[in-house]
């Protein structure tokens, strides 16, 4: 056989192989857009590798920006936790689905020797009230995130802002946020899975909890017609991941409770109830 002869054998050999090959089985992908608050937490890092749904994309935002990207399609499910921004959305696209998936608690955190005397009041308004009226530092968001829609909302209750010099912008996540109040030895409004889970590389302290108007819950949404999301949804909900959520720890601490089965929880704002 001349060396042509071969070489055209073996193309055609190759062919044929390539042609009954069985082609690689597409993976399934789905983008997820979360509050840093959530990513923070290390609460994905606990979940994600027991899905086995979809490749998972995680794109954290502040839960305004993540339902803006919900809208303008690039994300294709929504980890919120802002009742109020929440509630204007889901008004707007009747055709999304909406679930509460857990909840917590936000926190003022401080400086430990409190200057502005917060440890000395019985709620979280009468201590936003001290914080404002002294000479202290408060670290805001301003991200239009969930923990920023508290923070206006406890400042309009409480009837008074910080001097404008004395109300800093991080601008950034919850993480960050606790940083520059660390440095600045300043108070800021968080979530407190994201500060259990700093705590032990920041000097600040939990100082005002427990409020009523403190309670922070956490809600799925995503378009009826996405099958991924649907599945990721009733997996984190319903499924192996509720019970992951359920036994996420920090520091020996629940993280996240998730929503009692009892409870309706498919508008903005429910309430998990007893």
């Amino acid at each position: 056989m001349t060396p042509s002869s071969r070489l055209a054998q073996f193309i055609a050999l190759t062919g044929f192989l390539t042609a009954c090959s069985t082609p690689a089985e597409h993976t399934r992908t789905l983008d997820v857009a979360t509050t840093t608050s959530v990513q923070n937490s290390g609460l994905l890092e606990a979940l994600l590798p027991h899905f086995s749904g979809a490749t998972v994309h995680v794109h954290a935002a502040g839960s305004g920006r993540a339902l803006e990207m919900l809208k303008d399609g690039i994300v294709d499910l929504v980890i919120s936790h802002a009742p109020e921004t929440e509630t204007k959305y889901v008004a707007e696209h009747p055709d999304w689905r909406y679930q509460k998936l857990a909840f917590n608690r936000f926190i003022v955190v401080g400086p430990p020797d409190d200057p502005a005397h917060v440890r000395d009041t019985k709620n979280v308004l009468d201590a936003f009230r001290r914080i404002a009226a002294a000479p202290v530092n408060f670290v805001s968001r301003g991200d239009s995130s969930g923990t920023h829609e508290r923070e206006q909302k406890l400042w309009t209750l409480a009837g008074v802002m910080p001097a404008s010099g004395r109300l800093l912008t991080s601008g950034q996540g919850m993480a960050n946020t606790l940083r520059q109040a660390d440095e600045k030895q300043a108070y800021t409004l968080s979530d407190e899975a994201t500060f259990w889970q700093l705590q032990r590389q920041i000097d600040l302290v939990a100082i005002s909890e427990g409020d009523d108007l403190l309670l922070n819950t956490y809600a799925v949404i995503y378009p009826r017609d996405v099958e991924t999301a649907a599945t990721f949804a009733e997996w984190l909900t319903r499924g192996e991941g509720r019970q992951l959520i359920e036994r996420h720890r920090i520091e020996g601490r629940v993280a996240f409770h998730v929503w009692p089965d009892s409870c309706p929880g498919n508008v903005p704002t429910a309430t998990p109830c007893s």
